[in-house]
């Protein structure tokens, strides 16, 4: 019933990227030109559903809602639709832009000014979401773009997302190679510290062109190794980030307190 409805509001483009979650088109809105980012998710593919405005709908759809008055560093969802087999998500799509994989990939690690920069406006960004009570738990290079005539990082994919809690989470829906040791070994993990191991390793990835860990024994053995020269200061926070430990690992507000900010790195 809602396919015309989507036909008529916006013209569907090529497909954009595929993921674990769905697959994403480019789009345009009819009336406006506005260029948008068409996403479909099979209602067999949906792991949590929850309730909003008395209709069960994916928990990505209302996590989004949820966080609409985020400010810009979130894409955020403009319309969507449930058809028979998909709803259809239509989100923001910034332009120009490029994912962080791509960006970081072509540029085998980013300077420390432009990483800081970035990385600054991330954890600024983590720290709001978790106060509006959703937690994203897949942090990584692939779910951030970057729109490169403003330098603004922005958080996509909250497909694995659910609501923030202080309990422990005893199942992961994101990336084997950023999750914390302790869900290697115990299966279970705090939301929190869990995110802060992951902008550890994507912090790593950020300056060192790639990230540290590919299998589960480096993970929880947590040893790191920097291939490329780096400055004292952002050795020490990527350390504490992935420190084994979830308790020792700082939280957002200390990651942005740390003194990596507030020393110039230029070589």
């Amino acid at each position: 019933e809602n396919k015309e409805q989507l036909e008529n509001v916006y013209a569907v483009g090529p497909i954009l990227g595929k993921g674990g979650f769905g697959t994403v088109y480019t789009g345009v809105c009819r009336e406006t030109g506005r260029q948008v980012a068409i996403k479909y998710i099979a209602k067999d593919k949906v792991s949590e559903w929850t309730k909003m405005n008395g209709l069960i709908v994916p928990i990505e759809i209302c996590l989004l809602q949820r966080l609409s008055n985020l400010g810009d560093g979130i894409v955020h969802m403009l319309d969507y639709f449930r058809e028979s087999e998909n709803f259809v998500l239509v989100m923001e799509r910034p332009d120009p832009c490029v994912d962080l994989f791509d960006y970081i990939t072509e540029k085998g690690g980013l300077e420390e000014e432009e990483a800081k920069n970035l990385f600054k406006q991330l954890v600024e960004t983590v720290i709001k979401v978790h106060a509006a009570g959703v937690i994203h738990r897949d942090i990584k290079d692939e779910n951030l773009i970057l729109q490169l005539d403003t330098q603004r990082l922005k958080l996509i994919d909250f497909g694995s997302g659910t609501f923030y809690k202080d309990t422990p989470f005893t199942e992961f829906e994101g990336t084997r190679v950023y999750s914390p040791p302790e869900w290697v070994t115990e299966n279970k993990y705090q939301g929190l510290p869990a995110t802060v191991w992951s902008l550890g390793i994507l912090l790593y990835d950020m300056v060192c062109g790639d990230i540290p860990y590919e299998h589960d024994e480096q993970i929880v053995r947590a040893e790191v190794h920097f291939r490329v020269p780096l400055s004292f200061e952002v050795r020490d926070l990527i350390r504490k980030c992935l420190s084994v430990d979830p308790n020792d690992r700082p939280t957002c507000e200390q990651i942005l307190a740390h003194p990596w900010f507030y020393t110039n790195n230029l070589p």
